[in-house]
């Protein structure tokens, strides 16, 4: 275990250090929250069910400590953006890809006819008048069976998962439930930002 936090102390403590320094102004701050960063994964580390997914569990990590700092200073209204939304480019597209992966495995579980009808218009994005032609469906059919499969996939979502979501609905963050339904389907639909879950 000591050997592991070596390791994501040499992995991840130049970009921890930049990824709180860009959210937070005061260096000093910086510096007690990256402590208390540390801390947190040295005192957590044993909850880490994937290490595949670590790095976007110690960014969850730094995400929420730089969070709660905010919040014992201001209502969490006030949160700046780059804060409550913002990813870095490499963290967004490893969550992205882990998302992307459990979805698929979940849409795999779909009976045949609303897997068929979700591929073809959330993943080709083949048009509601083309997908009622290839399905041999009306119009209504062919939405209703879409958005009929678009419910089978959420129920199965949050089932698995507990979800955050930006202001614009967009999926943040998502963690399997401690019941652990769905496990090994969280570590697998299209990314984030074109799964559209209605809350």
């Amino acid at each position: 275990m000591d050997q592991l936090l070596i390791e994501i102390w040499k992995r991840f403590d130049f970009p921890l250090r930049r990824f709180v320094r860009h959210r937070v102004d005061d260096r000093d701050i910086a510096e007690d929250l990256l402590q208390d960063i540390y801390l947190k994964i040295h005192t957590n580390i044993r909850t880490l069910r994937n290490p595949e997914r670590l790095e976007s569990w110690v960014y969850r990590i730094a995400r929420n400590a730089v969070i709660d700092h905010y919040r014992t200073r201001r209502a969490a209204s006030e949160l700046p953006d780059s804060v409550s939304e913002e990813r870095d480019d490499h963290e967004r597209g490893e969550f992205e890809r882990g998302l992307a992966q459990s979805v698929r495995h979940m849409m795999v579980e779909l009976p045949p006819i609303y897997r068929e009808a979700l591929i073809l218009a959330d993943i080709e994005g083949v048009s509601q008048t083309k997908l009622a032609g290839r399905l041999g469906l009306s119009f209504s059919g062919a939405k209703s069976r879409v958005q009929r499969a678009r419910l089978l996939l959420k129920k199965m979502l949050f089932d698995c998962c507990t979800w955050q979501f930006d202001r614009l609905g967009r999926v943040i963050d998502y963690e399997p439930r401690a019941e652990n339904r769905c496990s090994p389907r969280c570590d697998a639909v299209p990314h984030a930002s074109s799964l559209r879950l209605v809350r």
